[in-house]
């Protein structure tokens, strides 16, 4: 019986939405905030319990984050509408994250650029080149993907990366990549686009200050690694 109670079976006072007003939204564990996302389950299933089922199917946030309409709906329960108010949320939520990252932060230190990118690069299913475009003071003056794909000496031109930084007028850079397998051991390929920006950064004048690795909660710094 337990396993089929509503949320109507929820006493009030501990239900997701009330507890958000007495508590806070940090008091939720993510299961309550996403069955407040999705108001209601359905006939045969409490909104807490889709939520849960919905968390386990992606293994929590960590999937969930990138998925597709489509994907949401090949869980049970989740419609169109549904799946739309699970991305419109996470969206909102990505949003905030890069405006305060876009707050002029400063990199001072490998750690710092890889702390920046992290949480954004660390899921991804593909290889993404990201430039960060740095001011005179090291403050962070835009970020752009220049391409996804596996790298490639060939496909990242230095013309993509440094096209950029006059737009920005930025005085350095600062690139980094991904790694999906989690590993930020640098191939032979990485280093070979290294050394091939750094030459350019060299000849038009604009620094390139490192290159990072990222893998799962871990990176490399190829500045540190002495490459160049």
């Amino acid at each position: 019986m337990q396993d089929h109670m509503m949320i109507r079976d929820v006493p009030k006072e501990e239900r997701p939405r009330e507890r958000l007003i007495r508590d806070g939204a940090e008091s939720l564990s993510n299961t309550e905030l996403l069955a407040i996302v999705l108001r209601i389950g359905s006939k045969h299933e409490s909104v807490l319990q889709l939520s849960q089922r919905i968390m386990c199917h992606f293994e929590g946030l960590a999937y969930l984050k990138n998925a597709s309409v489509q994907e949401l709906q090949k869980v049970k329960g989740v419609g169109q509408a549904k799946a739309v108010q699970i991305l419109a949320s996470l969206e909102l939520g990505r949003r905030m994250f890069q405006e305060k990252n876009n707050e002029r932060f400063t990199i001072r230190s490998p750690e710092d650029g890889a702390n920046y990118v992290m949480e954004d690069m660390r899921f991804l299913t593909q290889e993404h080149f990201v430039c960060l475009y740095l001011n005179t003071k090291n403050q962070v003056l835009h970020r752009k993907t220049i391409f996804i794909g596996s790298l490639n000496a060939s496909i990242v031109h230095p013309r993509e990366v440094f096209k950029e930084a006059f737009r920005r007028s930025a005085a350095s850079l600062i690139c980094f990549h991904n790694h999906p397998s989690g590993d930020p051991a640098p191939s032979q390929e990485d280093i070979v686009v290294t050394k091939r920006l750094v030459e350019c950064g060299k000849m038009i004048g604009i620094d390139v200050l490192d290159h990072i690795i990222i893998g799962d909660k871990r990176f490399v710094s190829l500045k540190e690694k002495g490459i160049f």
